[in-house]
């Protein structure tokens, strides 16, 4: 009856031929996504300062001030303004590298390839223990490794604990969890989308078959409307989470424990 379906291969959903060399279209869709991004702000601050903000500019105004308020003022108030450009563009490379995964011929996030959420996790690892040493010097790796409180019976324990949470966990489950949503999606795109293929090119004597098409094309289109919100949360998280380490690195434990915790449950309540 679906004779002439065959689901294609894990590879074929995960992996392009070179366009040349090594050069695949993830690396384009992350080639691509730096230069929107750059060629975006760049109009935008050319822009007359005195003229009413739109068009490219108002995106881009918009977008500084989420980042902003959203996510620099939430986790590390005003002493963290000084990384919104950081932040501003990691938010907006994930988020240009996550849409494609809903862009016809394109068709996948760059994020859902490992290498590309792994590079960025450990650009983060660098930047948090970097500031860390910076802002506490030595001291950063006993407040890492113990939080204040701790009796001196359970230091060796809990040193052990978190310094695998801290610095082993933090840059796997960063990695980890923008790469496995993204490509979560990605394979329940194609999979409908393939449904609804076979179904529709099926030969079959039973009539009723290719209407039944309509069912997984309708999850297609739902599906296609919410990974357009997941590609926003998971760059927002992703930006979040990083806020978060920095500004604990910045204090240390304590002060930044209440905006760790709250940022956290935003994470656990949006997570895909």
């Amino acid at each position: 009856m679906l004779a002439a379906f065959e689901f294609p291969k894990i590879n074929a959903i995960l992996r392009w031929d070179d366009l040349f060399t090594s050069f695949n279209k993830i690396a384009l869709i992350a080639v691509a996504a730096t230069i929107i991004g750059t060629v975006v702000f760049l109009l935008a601050g050319r822009k007359n300062a005195h003229e009413a903000p739109k068009g490219v500019r108002n995106l881009a105004e918009t977008t500084v001030e989420f980042v902003e308020n959203g996510i620099v003022m939430q986790t590390m108030g005003e002493k963290g303004l000084k990384w919104t450009p950081f932040l501003l563009s990691l938010f907006v490379f994930i988020y240009l590298c996550n849409v494609p995964g809903i862009i016809p011929i394109l068709q996948m996030p760059a994020t859902a390839r490992m290498a590309i959420p792994m590079c960025l996790s450990l650009v983060v690892w660098l930047v948090y223990n970097g500031v860390g040493f910076k802002h506490q010097g030595l001291g950063y790796i006993g407040h890492t490794i113990w939080p204040p409180g701790v009796p001196v019976a359970l230091k060796p324990l809990v040193g052990i604990i978190e310094f695998i949470s801290n610095i082993i966990v933090r840059p796997f489950s960063l990695t980890v969890r923008l790469f496995a949503n993204m490509l979560a999606g990605h394979i329940l795109l194609v999979t409908f989308a393939l449904l609804t293929e076979a179904l529709v090119e099926a030969q079959t004597k039973v009539f009723m078959l290719k209407p039944m098409a309509i069912l997984p094309f309708f999850m297609l289109v739902f599906l296609t409307a919410f990974e357009v919100l997941v590609a926003f949360l998971q760059a927002y998280i992703f930006t979040i989470l990083t806020a978060v380490y920095i500004g604990g690195a910045m204090e240390g434990h304590g002060d930044h424990d209440d905006h760790h915790d709250d940022a956290h449950a935003a994470v656990a309540h949006h997570d895909h």
